[in-house]
């Protein structure tokens, strides 16, 4: 199916089942604890060995001797797989370094070899006797120092690495009111609860693999290729998996070991990787240094706004494009953006929840926090003022739907921010500093095509096959809504079959793409089946309606069972949207707010109350798509008060590679969280109506908060993260 224009008589937009707060039907499996996740399908392979990765322990240079002797005598082992022996492996178009190293070392911890045994405890030892011998060479570790080496890297996601309209340099010296400030944002880690990890079968020259990915289309192409085979050879399988946050949109070093251990040892070979190796060895959301610069007339209307970026990545990597937003968020008729690229030996730098948006409007909207004060204008209002209906770098462009200015005005009146002072530091509740903080969130509505086969069985059963994943955010669900809804059964009567190569490929998880792109396949699918059942039923699929299980035509109706009688009908589609993401911008938008306490004292900080107001287009789950905003504005306190990858200089790596030093946001730390999503029913995003919101909810919380921590202290930190050494020593001054 082709969606060029809106959609007419649209079947979903009876709202019976889509758009209500069903209770995810996955939620009872995972809750009991009877799902299989990618490590546990013993069912299959019953006899599966384990293998245990072995990690370089340099970051640049390359192995001299790796001596494996000691391992291959120890107990149980099966296989030790190396680069030596492992055969003719290509390097797949999505990974930055090779998934097996070796000789040349790209990383720390790079994946070196592979030792297979029967148990997980005797592959564990005996990698533990492999000796390497390293000829280290010299790294580079720190994105400040390489900044000035930097070169322009246009991204196939991100878009130019430069952008300019008018004239930016002159309009900005010409501005009464300037802001020109440099902050940074931290490497940070995407710390998924389940590991990457992954099963391997091989039944003659072709291989099955039950894994934790995100992209299974992706997964498979790229698997396919590193091991030479032909894609029809490889099967992946991802029902289940337990978060992934952009980590595991690619494939990484597990699937193709277990591959390898597979073929090696003759046996099914599963391999989770340690923690470690899941923070080192995979990807991370990776440094920036961002400088922005504002000029505005005394009234407060931007007249010039530039910003740049500068991250760091593997040679032949990306860059963060964190000047995506400031393209498109506010007005101003001189406008520049840059992004710049420093190549680093530091493991790879790739997308983490809302790559590029979430550490820039971490940026931009402290910027903006900081502007509205020299002009003093209330942020909220300055805002309000500098809102835009068109793409600023091509007016000819509209949004579909812009509602920031709405999210703005509405959170400010439910989060009562008459009630801010202007004037930071004022408000005190015994020991602890009160303040009020804003953002606006921003995140990009990306259109993917995506299909899927819907079949009707007796009695009346839909099941839904596709291969998009579901990583905790509630893809079941809203599939099965969709299905319910264009074929007229209970959610009860629909089955989804999710995760398999095997399926139609579907858009896959990630960039908040998901929701609407998958559904919208699968409507599609389902406009295929419902002409198949109103053939078989000899009924007018212009009039007819699929609804209480029945189909009614003309006066007639008849039992949707009746069309399949005499066997299933199936309809198999995709759904394609031509040139729309040419004629429109779409985005998504949101407003959030932050109260936090700051101890006068300590420099603790805690966050009192957080409010998102988003404009998301239709929400097509209300109860699912709040689940992911709550956890969204949870990642947002982490990345703004805690998370920080600590870099080793002298050797490379992140030290703090694990759950136990690396901190992320628990249950105390988190206050009631307030979700309002307004109307926002879009025609030209989709069929359904809809965008995504799992990564809106993130864009702009940091900013929010750390603007909160100034309204209380008066103390601007432009250095991610907001930790309380940064407060300490200035905190005495500041409070009087």
């Amino acid at each position: 199916m082709k969606f060029d224009t809106p959609a007419t008589t649209n079947p979903i937009d009876r709202l019976q089942i889509v758009g209500q707060p069903h209770d995810r039907i996955d939620g009872r499996y995972k809750v009991t604890g009877t799902v299989s996740y990618a490590y546990e399908h013993h069912e299959v392979a019953p006899n599966a060995a384990y293998g245990y990765p072995v990690g370089a322990t340099i970051a640049k240079g390359h192995i001299r001797a790796m001596r494996t002797e000691a391992a291959r005598r120890a107990p149980g082992v099966l296989a030790i797989v190396t680069a030596e022996n492992a055969g003719k492996l290509e390097k797949a178009g999505r990974n930055t370094a090779k998934l097996l190293g070796g000789p040349e070392i790209d990383h720390y911890h790079q994946a070196i070899a592979v030792v297979v045994a029967e148990s997980f405890e005797q592959a564990r030892a005996a990698a533990a006797l492999i000796e390497v011998e390293y000829a280290e060479a010299p790294g580079r570790f720190s994105l400040a120092a390489e900044k000035g080496a930097a070169k322009p890297a246009d991204s196939d996601v991100g878009g130019p690495a430069e952008t300019a309209v008018g004239d930016f340099a002159g309009a900005f010296a010409r501005a009464p009111v300037r802001l020109d400030e440099t902050y940074t944002t931290p490497d940070e880690s995407h710390v998924a609860m389940e590991p990457h990890a992954s099963m391997a079968v091989w039944e003659g020259e072709s291989l099955t693999l039950w894994t934790s990915n995100q992209m299974i289309n992706w997964g498979r192409m790229d698997l396919a290729k590193t091991l030479g085979l032909p894609e029809e050879r490889v099967r992946v399988i991802s029902p289940f998996i337990g978060g992934g946050f952009g980590s595991k949109l690619f494939l990484r070093s597990d699937a193709l070991l277990a591959a390898l251990g597979a073929r090696a040892a003759g046996r099914p070979v599963k391999i989770a990787l340690p923690r470690p190796l899941a923070v080192n060895n995979t990807t991370h959301r990776p440094a920036t240094i961002q400088r922005v610069r504002i000029g505005a007339e005394q009234d407060g209307r931007i007249t010039a706004i530039g910003h740049e970026s500068w991250s760091g990545d593997l040679p032949d990597g990306g860059p963060e494009t964190a000047v995506n937003q400031t393209r498109l968020l506010y007005a101003g008729a001189h406008r520049m953006t840059a992004t710049r690229l420093a190549t680093l030996d530091l493991p790879e730098g790739n997308a983490m929840r809302a790559p590029g948006e979430a550490p820039g409007m971490m940026v931009l909207e402290i910027a903006m926090d900081e502007m509205a004060e020299k002009l003093g204008i209330d942020p909220v209002q300055f805002r309000v003022l500098n809102d835009t209906q068109q793409d600023p770098e091509n007016p000819s462009r509209p949004f579909s739907r812009r509602q920031l200015v709405a999210c703005c005005r509405m959170g400010a009146e439910r989060f009562g921010w008459e009630r801010r002072s202007a004037r930071p530091g004022q408000r005190r509740e015994g020991n602890w500093l009160v303040g009020l903080g804003m953002a606006a969130g921003f995140r990009n509505n990306l259109l993917t095509p995506s299909g899927a086969r819907v079949r009707l069985e007796e009695p009346g059963i839909v099941i839904v096959e596709t291969d998009m994943t579901d990583i905790g955010t509630g893809s079941y669900t809203i599939l099965a809504q969709t299905a319910a809804e264009m074929m007229g059964v209970p959610m009860e009567q629909v089955r989804v079959r999710l995760g398999d190569s095997a399926f139609p490929v579907s858009a896959g998880s990630g960039g908040q793409w998901g929701a609407n792109n998958a559904t919208s396949g699968v409507y599609a699918a389902c406009v295929k089946l419902r002409e198949a059942v109103t053939r078989k039923l000899g009924v007018n699929a212009a009039d007819a309606v699929f609804e209480h299980g029945e189909v009614r035509s003309g006066g007639r109706s008849l039992p949707l069972r009746q069309a399949v009688a005499e066997g299933p009908l199936t309809g198999e589609d995709k759904i394609e949207y031509g040139d729309l993401a040419k004629t429109h911008q779409q985005s998504t938008f949101a407003a959030h707010f932050v109260e936090v306490g700051v101890d006068a004292a300590t420099a603790e900080i805690r966050v009192r109350r957080m409010l998102a107001v988003c404009a998301a287009g239709r929400i097509l789950n209300p109860k699912t798509a709040r689940s992911q905003v709550i956890g969204a504005m949870t990642m947002g306190v982490g990345a703004a008060l805690m998370e920080e990858l600590a870099v080793d200089p002298r050797r490379g790596f992140f030290v703090n590679h694990d759950l136990a030093l690396y901190e992320v946001p628990v249950h105390a730390d988190i206050p009631h969280q307030e979700v309002v999503f307004l109307e926002d029913d879009d025609p030209i995003s989709s069929p359904m109506k809809a965008k995504g919101v799992g990564e809106l909810g993130l864009c702009g919380v940091g900013a929010a908060v750390a603007n909160a921590v100034y309204n209380a202290t008066g103390i601007r930190v432009r250095d991610y993260p907001v930790t309380l050494d940064k407060l300490l020593t200035r905190l005495p001054a500041a409070t009087g």
